[in-house]
């Protein structure tokens, strides 16, 4: 099965990176959001990106025109009613993710594949609110989609063969290298990167070091291309939590107990580069932030 028809839930960070590789890769795609202004935003953001890479010479200007145009932006739920494959990449909430779920196993067809892009959400918990768990599968991009290679795929109880075969092509066809995993709480690449950004927010906390001392120290000495706080404001220390809290509920161990310090950050609002403050100052220059002092 080769798919054709691919469909995006969700245009945040993402989801508008998601749908620009699918639509440099050919594919027909139709991306869907809640709001006009959330499209409208992502437009722009896909926009912008592949006129970078138009001015490296990456790709040529009608290429780009024709990645954008393979993009239709909607509103409307009802428009995924012909996709052979929808990867949904709404708020990382469990909740929310199961009634995404729930409602697009009624709208796409039977033949269909759902995909989900949560970092650390049970694929086989999602796949219980639709009636076909044999073609739900998890398809973890990474951050920014467009340069990084890695999907990790990861297979639900009850995901098929067939279906992790057609993600696997899918995703060498769209530039990338699929790693197949388990599902267990945080799969691979969150179980082992948010421990570490939460122990970096420990030694924050516990004033081992400050922002820029404990990020040097990672870059320098552990070759990290960036710190771990400067990754978390970059992920979004909002997300960092919930990820947090999902391995440590769903593992029971405490030392997957979330820093109260990313708690009183989050509390605040101070969330990384989406709201121009976290564990740096992003307002003035986004490209050069300043560590705050803690």
């Amino acid at each position: 099965m080769a798919i054709r028809k691919f469909g995006v839930i969700g245009v945040g960070t993402m989801g508008n990176g998601i749908a620009q590789v699918a639509g440099q890769t050919g594919l027909d795609v139709v991306a869907v959001d809640v709001k006009q202004e959330f499209l409208d935003r992502a437009k722009g953001t896909i926009e912008k990106n592949l006129g970078r890479m138009v001015a490296k010479e990456k790709m040529t200007q009608t290429d780009a025109d024709k990645a954008l145009g393979n993009i239709t932006f909607t509103t409307d739920m009802a428009a995924l009613g012909d996709r052979e494959l929808v990867v949904e990449a709404a708020t990382e909430n469990p909740q929310i993710k199961f009634e995404i779920f729930k409602k697009i196993d009624g709208i796409v067809p039977e033949g269909s594949i759902l995909a989900s892009n949560t970092s650390t959400i049970s694929i086989t918990e999602i796949a219980a609110h639709t009636k076909r768990a044999d073609k739900v599968i998890g398809m973890h991009f990474m951050n920014p989609v467009p340069m990084m290679q890695l999907v990790e795929v990861i297979r639900g109880l009850g995901t098929s063969d067939a279906t992790y075969a057609v993600v696997k092509e899918l995703s060498e066809a769209m530039g990338k290298t699929p790693i197949l995993v388990n599902d267990y709480p945080g799969f691979v690449s969150n179980r082992i990167l948010m421990p570490m950004i939460n122990e970096a927010v420990y030694c924050l906390m516990e004033g081992v070091g400050g922002v820029a001392e404990i990020d040097g120290v990672m870059k320098l000495g552990m070759a990290h291309p960036m710190g771990p706080l400067r990754l978390a404001d970059l992920i979004g220390n909002d997300v960092c939590l919930a990820i947090m809290e999902v391995l440590h509920e769903g593992l029971g161990d405490s030392k997957y107990r979330p820093c109260p310090l990313l708690r009183k950050m989050v509390a605040a609002g101070y969330l990384g580069n989406k709201s121009g403050v976290g564990f740096y100052d992003y307002r003035e220059d986004p490209r050069n932030p300043v560590a705050r002092s803690f």
